[in-house]
Formats: C-alpha cells, structure tokens, sequence
C-alpha cells in the first residue's frame, strides 16, 4: 500500500503542472487551432508542405521543417513559429499576407511557454482537423459530474472536540481534520488578526492606536464589533470592488490593435465599488451586468445604474481596427462568452467556438446558442475603426429641465435663422456657390438635426458631394454594394417626449434607388416609408416627410435607412431632422416668414444679411454652450435581433445550421424559456445565471469569497470548475456556503462575516512539523494560510504611512488631454483602485507585485517571487519619498524617545512591536550620533527598512 502521505503529496504537487496543461489546451482551442486553420494548414498542411513544414498534428510541429522544428516546448523565443509571426527576422515573416495581431502572438507564445500541448494526431484526414476524438462527456453524461449536480443544504457534522468550532464552518473543518488526525493550531495573536481583518476587509493597515486599542479590549463582542465597522467602511467597497475587477477585465483602454481609451470606464468601477458598499444582492448585480438596459426602473437613478452596469460587456480588449466587421463582432462575442462562462459560472465555454468541448459538456451548438444572444446585443459601433456602443445617461428632473429649455433655445433660433434666411434670398440675397456643389448648412434647417457625420452606419459607405442640395459638408452612399447588409441609423440627441414630425433628406439622380426602405422606431412600434430617390424630394426638392410620430428618449427613437432590396441602384444617406409639434420653433414655423419691402432695395438687403449672420453667431454660441449629457459604456438590443449560424471550424463566413438562442443544456434541469423574436435574450440568460437553481453560480461566487479571504479557494482553480479543473477540497463546505449565500438573499457582506467570524479564519499561520508533514500544502486548513500583500494594498500603505494618501472617491481619474496610454505618468495620490489601468501600461509597482492582468479574465492571481520586488522596494522614488514624509509626521514626543519612536513605527509598517534584539538594532541606528546622516535621515531610513522587509509584505 501506498502511504497516505505518499499519494496525497503527488495529488498535490501534480496540480500545477495540470493546471499549466490546462490552461495551455484552452489556449490552443481558443487561439492557436483557429490561426493554424485560418493562416497557415493551406501551405503547411497534408496537401502542401512549403519548406517541409507540416503545421498540422503535434508531431509535425516538433519535427518541423528545412529550417528545424517549428516550436521548442517551454522556450518560445527559442521556437522558429514565434520568430516567424513576430515578423523579427526578414527571411521567416509568416504569414505572408501580414502580421497577426499582437492579442494572437502573445496567445500563442504563452502557449508555447506552458507546454505547448496539442491534442492533434498525425494522420487525421483534413476534414477532421477541426475535431479530436470524442473524449469529452454527453450532456446527460456530464450532469453527474460533481459541479453540476444541484447544491444542496448539507448538515454541519458532529466533531469529536466539540469545544472547538465557533460556527458551522468550522465543524466542516474539524471534521475533515479529525477524519486525517490532524489537529488546528492555535488561535492568531490580537495584533495579527486585526491586521489581517483590516487588510482582507478594507485593503488598508489599522493604525498604531486601532491596534492598541483592540489588543487592549478584552470585552467578549470586541471582534464581532470591529467586523461589523470595517464591513460598513466605505473602503470596502473599495477593496471587494477591486477583486471583482480583476474577475470582469477592467481595463481603461482597448488594448487591441491601436489602443483606444475608454474614458468612461471609471462610471462601472463607481457603480461596483458602491454596490459593494451597498450589499446589493449579488443575484442582481450580475442581472444589471448583464441585462440592466432591459430593465424595468421607476426612477431615473436605477435607470442611470443599470445602463451603466452593462459596461460589463464591453470592457475586454479588442482590436477596434479590424475591417472585416463580421469577425469583429464575433471575436468581440467570444470574449465576451470566456468572460461570462469563467467569471460567473466557473466554466471554459470559449472552448467551443471551433468544435465541442474537449474535456467538458459543452457542445458547440451550445456555444452559438449563447453567442446568438450576444450578437443580437449592440456592443459595438463600426467605422473604418470601429468603436464601443455608448448611451446618454438619464438625468434628474432639474437638469432635464436645464436641458430641455437650452434645447428650446436652440430650436427657436434655428427656426428664426431659416425665417431670416429665407427672407434675405427673397430679398435677392445669392448663398455661396464656391462650393463644387450646393450644400445646406445644418444650422439653417428647424428642429433637430442628425447629419450622416452623426449617423451610425453599418458596412462601408463612401462620402459624395456630386449631387447638389445635400445638408452639411457631404452625403453617403453604398455604393450599389453588399445589398441587405448596409444600414444608415440616425439617432436624435437632445429629444425630450412629444410629438414630431421627421423630415429625410436626398439628392436625387438617374442613377438612384426608387424603393430605399426607411424604418422609424418611435414610441408605437416601427413604420417603413418607401422613397424613390430617382425623383427629387417634395418639399423644397430636398425634404420627405416620413410623418408624425410619438417619441421618448427611453425607447431609442431612430431612423434608419436600408440597402435592403435597392437592387435597382444607388441608395443615399444625408440628414434627418426632428422637429417638435409643441415647441415654439414649431409654432414659429406656422407664420408667415418675414417679406421684404422692396427686394431690390440694397439697404433692406444688407440689413436683412446683418439679421442673418447674428442669428448664425447666436445659433453657434448656444449650440457651444449646450450643456452635455453624461455618456456611458452601454449595450442595448440590436435592431433586428436573430439566431445565428454555427460557423464550422470557428471560421466565421464558413456557416454550419442555423441555432436557436439559449443556454448551456448541462446546467439548464429546470429548462430555459423561449426567447421573443424581438429581444436579444440576456434578460433571460441573466435570469438562467441567477436562478438558485443553477448549480454552478453560487458555488463559483462562494468559492471566491473563500479564496479572497483565505488565500486558497475550496476549489483552487477558481475559474475553472470543469474537469480539467482541481475539485474541492471541502465539497460539503461549498454547498453549505453556496447554499446559505443563496438562502440569506445572495449578501456578500453576510457571507463574508460568517467566515471571518469564524474560528478557521482565526487561526494562526504557524505550523507544527508534523501537520505540515501531514497536509503540506495546507488543503485542509489545519492553520491559516499566509497570504502576500496585494500590489495596491503595498502602493496604498506606503501612502497611508507617509500621511499623502487622498482617501477622496470616484470620479475620472484619467489626466485630462490624454489622448494615448503610452508614457502616462502616474501621479496621482488616491488609492490604487482609482489608478487608470491601461492594458500596455500600469504602474512599475502593479507590474512587479503580480497585479492581475487586464488583457484576460483573471479570478486569480499569480504570485511571484523575484530579485525586482526587492530592488523596487530599495530604490524606487515612491518607497524613499513616503519613507521621508513618515519620517517628517512623526509625533515629536517620538522622534526624540527613540525607544518609543521605534515601537511607533514598527507598529505602522509591521502592525506589532518589534522583538527585543530588533529594537536594539533599531535603536542604535537612529541613536548613532554624527551629522551625518541626520537623525531625521535615519528615521526616514529606518521606515524604508521596515517596508522592505518581508514581514510588511506578508499577512501572519
């Protein structure tokens, strides 16, 4: 037989190179099989071996070609393949139609640096690359695995040293320990455990006296009375928020291609911060996520949330440059999937884009059931560089007021300007012919106006000024190209509810469309107008009126035009205008414009342009002076929500059977409902996530929260609770957390109390020889794990000691005039949260403290121990100035008792007292003598030890 400790060691010590061939098979699904089939098997394939290189089974890849193998396990800058499509060496750039984007190298080189494993065999057929064997499990095979089996209610066990547990968490514990002879050490020091709780809590150390002052309280609710202050700080937000964070992504600029910056990012990491703060129940923090446009609000604060909690979606990194806008959007719903499925449900559904799940069962049919719901959600707006979708958030009913009286302003004086302007051409008054063809100057024209500059258009359109009589600087056109696939959507900004009348505009030729669809979405539904744009225009041969229409701001009012069964010719986009049947431009409209007394009279003509070029400086001051509406990163329902084909190999225009929208069968017992022609679905995907019935939500967030807290998850692979995937190691525990989370209205300030209160999280992190022989890794949670500072509690205690820390909240904190993240200078005092966080460029202490990578969905960070942690700590100007201001703000009465100036400053940096031979060492430095350096010096020196020791940097 085996001994127990024998197999428990190689379960244990096999688990990081399990995990490192996980994660490298899912980056091989995810990105390397799709480019290998995309860019390279049609020259390197069974049919076509250029150079010699067969790039399509594993074996080929390590045999490789004329030049050697292609790829070196472990070594990418080693590996011929990643020399190539770095385009680093002129003789092997590959591919050769152009670079891949950096997203994809960068995949595949941590591909190659975690094994480089791939499940292909030499030998398969070509029709069979896409596919491996049919390893992974049935969905009714897959629902006896253990993460889908539904969350039980289990009893807390009975314990043989019943004096022990505090809670319920901890007969869970001590049952399992007591089952392996094992025993809990004992409890952590006062002066240990408020810094631990202050840390894990609110990400900031307890002052000297918040330490004194708990040491010293011997009262028996002294702890419960100290948790329940830190859970109500509002740094608690910050510090959870910032966990959740990392979960979704964040990041304040694209990343992709030419990186853009969000600048509105900051509004989601406000809104998850204050939902932290407020407990809102997490069931409907995801459902906002994911679905909060869709959601019915009664006031205009809700409405403002949950447009903004939709963010979620939008926040990964994509190459916005990408022209084939078809790809785009479906690698834009590929991430978007990885995101969802890790995040919140613990699963790797990204793996199906190109073939059923390997290891898990998740068929691909269920991939692109998903995906179908994402399509039909507007994430994205497209240009030659297209860009993320954003809405204007609502307003409180004062500044609505604010807005709707410049906006009357505004249209009263257009009105009075196309009055005057009329009257002066009367008058004989000639407009400006220089132009190669007449426009119309938006500026001149009544109500709201929405140029084609302004309008969103889908497919390629090419600007035109050949046809005279267009509005503004030019109109659009299709090009008599992609028919049924080019849209034109016109949105009026500024449109408060009433009745208007809409105007479209065109430039007629021969060579034109007669039957261009025109869709008006107002408040009652959808009417189509068809124009013949052969024929000009019926009012003053510019102008068609498409009618009177109900419109609301919340409804999405729009026009749009469509290529849809124009076969007949060229369809133009120019300007819509929205004009208000009860404003007083309106009524202004219905008099008579102003005549002139004697048209040929020079001075009545001059007086009538004076009238005109004033009424344009006015039109021009108020439209600068209108005041803005607040944007946010948003989603919202496309136009024409549908299902979607399955795309055979992951290759988008290859198109497989068409899918219906819906959910992942393996965890759907309780069924999923049909979704309306008319709607997206995320409403009822957010819904399926948060129904208690869902084996795998709470689980994943009860996981989290223990990882969080305890520094090791009940499932160490937080993201991953597939096979591939580590199990829990306390699987009663998990569901007696799941269950509770779901039972107590889905809190996490309630789930996280009862595990801080209870005796587990209490211990200390010492060890016994004999249990760490036993259990040395500490699954089984004899003791409490040592966990590191996280990269911004190390930045936020260095300026909390050195007394600059700026405890102000929200807001954007990203320097004003910054256009690109490339050389931005972080300077900014408030604490790390509130740092912009750039996908290409982060702080030097977020870099070398392991800060969680903003370029994947990361419920877990990696921990790293290298020489540059102690070189930032000794060198950088951050640590030396903080040390020098702590210096400076000691109390007096310490700077000259130096055995107490000592204790004081170990008690801010340690959180304890230092040791006796510690404080004779400490004592003796700053008590040397000499000028120089001067005593202040000293202090100042003896802090920045302090912070560079180990012990600062580890929570005991």
């Amino acid at each position: 037989m085996i001994p127990r400790l024998a197999v428990f060691s190689i379960f244990v010590f096999s688990l990081p190179a399990v995990a490192d061939e996980a994660a490298s098979l899912e980056l091989f699904e995810d990105h390397v099989r799709p480019t290998l089939l995309d860019q390279c098997i049609r020259c390197h394939g069974e049919k076509k071996q250029q150079a010699g290189l067969r790039l399509d089974s594993a074996e080929a890849l390590l045999v490789g070609g004329d030049s050697g193998p292609a790829i070196t396990p472990g070594d990418p800058d080693a590996s011929l393949l990643v020399q190539a499509i770095r385009y680093d060496n002129v003789e092997l750039e590959m591919p050769p139609r152009g670079r891949l984007a950096d997203k994809t190298i960068a995949a595949i080189e941590k591909w190659i640096r975690l094994g480089a494993h791939d499940p292909r065999v030499s030998g398969q057929s070509p029709s069979s690359l896409h596919t491996t064997k049919p390893t992974s499990p049935s969905v009714e095979e897959g629902r006896s695995f253990w993460s889908f089996q539904a969350i039980k209610n289990p009893i807390p066990p009975d314990v043989d040293q019943a004096d022990w547990p505090l809670t319920d968490i901890d007969r869970f514990i001590l049952a399992r320990l007591e089952q392996q002879g094992l025993k809990p050490v004992v409890d952590a020091n006062r002066e240990n455990l408020i810094r631990r709780l202050y840390y894990d809590l609110i990400g900031l150390p307890p002052t000297p006296d918040q330490i004194h002052q708990f040491a010293n309280d011997l009262s028996h609710d002294a702890y419960e009375r100290l948790v329940d202050g830190l859970l109500d700080s509002p740094h608690f937000g910050e510090r959870w928020g910032r966990h959740w964070l990392d979960v979704v992504r964040y990041a304040e600029s694209s990343g992709g291609g030419r990186t853009l910056l969000f600048p509105d990012a900051w509004r989601y990491r406000d809104y998850v911060i204050d939902s932290f703060n407020d407990d809102v129940p997490f069931d409907r923090f995801i459902r906002e996520q994911i679905a909060g446009d869709l959601i019915q609000c009664d006031n205009w604060q809700d409405k403002r949330r949950n447009l903004i909690a939709t963010a979620f979606l939008l926040l990964g990194p994509t190459n916005y440059e990408l022209q084939d806008k078809d790809i785009l959007e479906m690698d834009i719903v590929d991430e978007q999937l990885d995101t969802i499925g890790k995040a919140l449900m613990g699963m790797t559904i990204g793996c199906a884009r190109c073939h059923d799940h390997k290891f898990d069962p998740i068929p691909a049919h269920d991939y692109y059931a998903l995906a179908g719901i994402l399509k039909s959600t507007k994430a994205v707006i497209h240009s030659n560089v297209s860009t993320w979708n954003k809405i204007e958030l609502p307003l409180p009913p004062e500044e609505e007021a604010i807005i709707q009286a410049h906006q009357d302003r505004i249209a009263d004086t257009t009105q009075r300007l196309a009055d005057a302007t009329k009257a002066w051409k009367q008058a004989g008054g000639k407009p400006n012919k220089n132009a190669k063809a007449l426009s119309i100057a938006a500026g001149s024209l009544p109500g709201i106006v929405v140029d084609d500059t302004a309008a969103e258009s889908i497919g390629e359109w090419m600007k035109s000024t050949s046809v005279g009589q267009f509005i503004g600087e030019s109109y659009i056109h299709d090009k008599t190209e992609n028919k049924g696939e080019k849209r034109v959507v016109f949105r009026p900004k500024l449109l408060s509810p009433g009745e208007y009348e809409i105007r479209i505009s065109h430039t007629p030729a021969t060579n034109r469309s007669t039957c261009v669809p025109v869709h008006v979405h107002h408040s009652d539904g959808e009417s189509i107008v068809t124009i013949d744009q052969k024929k000009p225009a019926p009012i003053d041969g510019v102008f068609t009126s498409l009618g009177t229409f109900r419109l609301d701001p919340a409804a999405d009012p729009r026009v749009v035009v469509s290529n849809k069964g124009t076969d007949d010719g060229v369809v133009i986009a120019d300007a819509v205008i929205f004009i208000a049947k009860n404003s007083a431009s309106a009524e202004s409209s219905k008099q008579s414009p102003p005549k002139a007394d004697d048209p040929a009279n020079p001075e009545r003509l001059s007086e009538l342009e004076k009238a005109v070029d004033a009424l344009k400086a006015e039109l021009d001051a108020l439209q600068k002076s209108a005041p803005k509406r607040p944007i946010a990163m948003a989603c919202a329902d496309e136009n024409e929500p549908a299902d979607i084909h399955l795309a055979i190999r992951g290759v988008v225009h290859n198109q497989g059977p068409l899918i219906h929208r819906g959910v992942l069968q393996v965890a759907s017992s309780s069924g999923f409902p049909e979704i309306s022609a008319k709607q997206s679905g995320r409403a009822e995907l957010a819904q399926w996530i948060t129904n208690p019935a869902h084996p795998l939500t709470a689980r994943v967030l009860a996981n989290r929260v223990w990882y969080w807290l305890m520094g090791r998850g009940l499932v160490p692979t937080v993201d991953n609770f597939g096979s591939t995937g580590a199990r829990p190691s306390h699987p009663l525990l998990l569901d007696h957390l799941a269950y509770s989370l779901i039972d107590q209205g889905w809190s996490v300030k309630k789930i996280v109390r009862r595990i801080v209160l209870s005796r587990v999280y209490r211990l200390s992190t010492s060890a016994n020889a004999a249990d760490a022989a036993m259990d040395p890794e500490n699954r089984l949670l004899w003791r409490m794990n040592r966990k590191r500072l996280r990269a911004e509690d190390i930045r936020d205690t260095l300026l909390f000691v050195g007394g600059t820390l700026d405890l102000a909240g929200g807001g954007s904190t990203i320097k004003p005039g910054t256009s690109i993240e490339y050389g931005y200078q972080f300077t900014d005092k408030r604490r790390s949260v509130y740092l912009p966080v750039f996908r290409n460029t982060l702080p030097e202490i977020f870099e070398v403290f392991d800060f969680a990578d903003p370029n994947i969905q990361q419920g877990q960070r990696t921990e790293s121990t290298i020489a540059s942690q102690a070189l930032l700590m000794m060198n950088h100007p951050l640590v030396i100035e903080q040390s020098e201001a702590a210096a400076g703000r000691m109390p007096e009465d310490f700077q000259f008792d130096t055995v107490a100036g000592v204790q004081h400053a170990y008690y801010q940096v340690l959180g304890r007292a230092p040791s006796p031979a510690e404080q004779n060492v400490a004592v003796d430095f700053v008590d040397c003598g000499g000028q120089t350096p001067s005593r202040q010096a000293r202090w100042a020196m003896l802090y920045q030890t302090l912070l560079e020791c180990v012990d600062f940097r580890y929570l005991n």
